[in-house]
């Protein structure tokens, strides 16, 4: 049985510390199509010193209902596939389960490394290829297909590295499959609500999870996700790539940082 992490001191910094990580978090979330867990770990650690464990677990149950009100935001706009967030999404289980056990076989620092490369290749494809705002994603057997594939994987990335979905589902769906940007947003965002689901839950079964840090980050998060996803609209699709890049870079470089990190120590 695995021991439960040992939880923060409840006091105002906790909560004013929650707070301002899921209102940062919720705005990327909303503007990037992502779960935001990749602004929500790192700052647990750092402001409240979880360990990565607990800090995963609590981003994850977090990401549920900051999913759940970006994809209402998109929804309201037309901006969300359905049925291919569901093909995603089941792949995607099943990629995470075989990710997981992976896990103890694959080096991380080569995963890592592949990881950023792929990034560093998503990144220059962002300023090459624009999307149209007018661009749907159509459901064919090629297109499904690829779906599946797309889902498998990103789901092995996830219970690899932890990596949330949308930083691989967004960019794939607007450069590989042609889709708009606001599509493919709101489609990613729909595609992590089962997949966070079934996760927390497995967390919470192991003690894994802060359930009032978790409260705190998801509610504060849910104010700013509908702003983001405003903004998302209001941007040019170059100026949304441009950003997206941004974001991409700093999650690269975060990754690569923790590669170089056991060659330090």
């Amino acid at each position: 049985m695995t021991t439960p992490a040992p939880r923060a001191e409840r006091n105002a910094r906790f909560i004013l510390s929650c707070l301002g990580v899921g209102l940062a978090a919720g705005l990327l979330s909303g503007l990037f199509g992502v779960g935001g867990g990749t602004v929500i770990v790192p700052l647990l650690v750092l402001l409240l010193h979880f360990d990565q464990r607990l800090a995963a677990g609590t981003s994850l149950a977090a990401i549920v209902p900051t999913a759940t009100v970006g994809v209402i935001s998109y929804a309201v706009n037309g901006s969300v596939a359905w049925i291919p967030a569901l093909i995603l999404a089941a792949a995607a289980v099943v990629g995470a389960q075989v990710g997981a056990r992976l896990l103890a076989r694959l080096p991380q620092n080569v995963l890592r490394w592949g990881f950023v490369g792929f990034l560093v290749v998503v990144i220059v494809s962002l300023f090459l290829v624009v999307p149209s705002r007018d661009a749907e994603l159509t459901l064919t057997w090629l297109t499904g297909t690829g779906l599946v594939v797309l889902g498998f994987i990103t789901g092995i990335l996830a219970g690899l590295l932890g990596v949330g979905g949308g930083v691989v589902v967004v960019p794939a769906l607007m450069l590989l499959f042609g889709t708009s940007d606001l599509i493919a947003k709101g489609t990613s965002l729909l595609m992590m609500i089962p997949t966070a689901l079934s996760g927390t839950i497995a967390n919470v079964r192991r003690g894994n999870v802060d359930l009032l840090a978790a409260a705190l980050v998801g509610v504060a998060a849910c104010t700013t996700t509908a702003l983001g996803a405003w903004i998302a609209t209001l941007l040019d699709p170059f100026t949304a790539n441009v950003l997206f890049a941004v974001f991409l870079t700093f999650i690269a470089v975060q990754m690569a940082l923790r590669a170089l990190r056991p060659r330090r120590s």
